[in-house]
């Protein structure tokens, strides 16, 4: 498609988003510009998201592969580097066996891997001063998979009525108490004072994608300290803020946020055909009640945004001295179109409902909107890796015009890592290098495979894990 079909596509569907006729090298490009972060100024407009690549060891410890995907950050040309990996603050809140955790006795291996990132941008951009690592805390709560086992260990905020049926939630011994999410600020602040000793720049506090903390912000439902009003809902987050500026005086705090949800969905059982998924549909909810189980979405009608309490967190961000903020939306576990748009869901997923470009923009005009009301908090945009080759000509387009400060990139990293170089430098893009989202990154860890992208990445598709995932395709149809 040229870029002109594409602005045309687009005009009927998003006629606000701008999308510029050219991809501009270093010299005119709005991406290339500096971006200051408290103290620091970051060398252009380009983020690599963090990623869970399956591939650290079993004791906590990175792995070859995560190794490998750090250095192809540094290679990237990125200089915002916005965790790297989602490292689990304790064993117990891994999402997989070989999550990364940030603990005493993987800090040395942790640190190798940030000074391997740091000496691969060396060697390709000379220069490292403007470049800037933090490292995304996380627990996975209701995802938790922290043994090999197929059954999952999940811990939860609050029973939830929808997820706790699809995720093994039984007993509401699962649920988390007061006094153990009192423990949970230890672990968060003592992972914080461990990133800053080895030299990360920042971490980033997640509450995203339907991970634990981001379950916190929606517990409408739960008692007690950390449950109920919007005050106690982000309780965790003001004490993990509060703790880390305590113990670890000077470190940046950032947070990824789903700014939104939306209630979960399902693929229609009677939308597909010849063994295909069908497409996504809301999850049955009793008509008339509202529902009181998300951050963001709006409890009368379900399958829409709210943003009141969005701008709300963005607000108590800034008492907090946060100001450097990374805007997604719902969860890949259980709405993956509003999350990560695609053409190809993943093996437990949905055909998309809408266009994926309508999630895009969704997510474009919402970190818009919550830039125009806090100008002063550094914004990151995510779900762009959908507009493949036109990613550049949007990206340099709405950071021009204010939308975001930094453009974010996570599933296009895995194949194409040093698409924000080529972009820069060239002004042009190697086509089939490009992210198509056939979403197998996505497919093969939920089948308990390494995730990285197995149809465009010789290195992936040649591991035995490669052979496994054509196999369980092959089966699926």
């Amino acid at each position: 498609m040229s870029v002109e079909k594409f602005q045309a596509h687009l005009r009927t569907l998003a006629p606000d988003v701008p999308c510029d006729d050219q991809i501009l090298t270093v010299e005119r490009s709005p991406l290339a510009l500096p971006l200051q972060i408290g103290e620091f100024k970051v060398g252009n407009r380009w983020t690599i998201h963090p990623m869970e690549g399956w591939d650290g060891e079993p004791d906590g410890n990175p792995g070859e592969l995560t190794r490998r995907r750090w250095r192809n950050f540094g290679d990237s040309g990125a200089k915002l580097i916005w965790g790297g990996e989602a490292v689990a603050v304790r064993f117990d809140g891994r999402a997989n066996p070989n999550q990364v955790v940030m603990a005493e006795e993987t800090i040395a291996g942790i640190a190798a891997l940030r000074q391997e990132l740091i000496d691969a941008h060396q060697r390709r951009f000379s220069n490292t001063d403007d470049l800037l690592v933090g490292l995304q805390l996380t627990h996975s709560g209701r995802f938790a998979r922290p043994g090999k086992t197929a059954q999952g260990e999940a811990r939860v905020a609050y029973r939830h009525p929808i997820l706790d049926l699809r995720f093994g939630v039984a007993s509401d011994a699962q649920v988390f108490t007061d006094a153990e999410v009192d423990d949970l600020i230890g672990d968060f602040v003592s992972a914080a004072v461990r990133a800053q000793r080895i030299g990360f720049q920042f971490v980033d506090i997640k509450h995203c994608h339907g991970y634990l903390l981001h379950e916190f912000l929606g517990a409408h439902t739960r008692e007690g300290r950390f449950g109920g009003s919007f005050e106690n809902r982000t309780r965790l987050l003001h004490e993990i803020v509060s703790g880390i500026r305590r113990d670890a005086p000077g470190l940046e705090i950032a947070v990824r946020v789903s700014i939104f949800d939306m209630i979960p969905f399902r693929a229609d059982p009677d939308g597909g055909g010849d063994g295909e998924l069908g497409p996504g549909i809301p999850a049955e909810f009793p008509a008339g009640e509202a529902y009181r189980y998300g951050f963001g979405v709006a409890p009368v009608d379900p399958t829409k945004p709210q943003l009141d309490e969005g701008h709300r967190l963005i607000e108590l961000l800034r008492k907090l001295g946060v100001r450097l903020v990374n805007v997604s939306g719902g969860s890949p576990y259980y709405n993956p179109h509003i999350q990560r748009p695609a053409l190809y869901p993943p093996s437990d997923g949905y055909q998309p409902p809408e266009d994926p470009l309508v999630g895009v923009v969704r997510q474009m005009r919402v970190v818009r909107e919550l830039k125009e009301r806090a100008p002063d908090i550094v914004m990151v945009g995510s779900a762009l890796s959908y507009l493949q080759e036109f990613l550049p000509h949007i990206a340099q387009a709405i950071v021009r015009d204010g939308w975001m400060d930094s453009v974010g990139i996570g599933r296009m990293v895995l194949t194409y890592w040093d698409l924000p170089a080529d972009s820069l430098e060239k002004g042009e893009l190697t086509k089939r290098r490009i992210c198509r989202t056939f979403s197998d990154c996505t497919t093969a860890p939920r089948n308990g495979l390494l995730s990285g992208c197995y149809p465009l990445d010789k290195y992936y598709s040649a591991l035995p894990d490669g052979e496994k995932l054509r196999a369980i395709k092959r089966g699926q149809r």
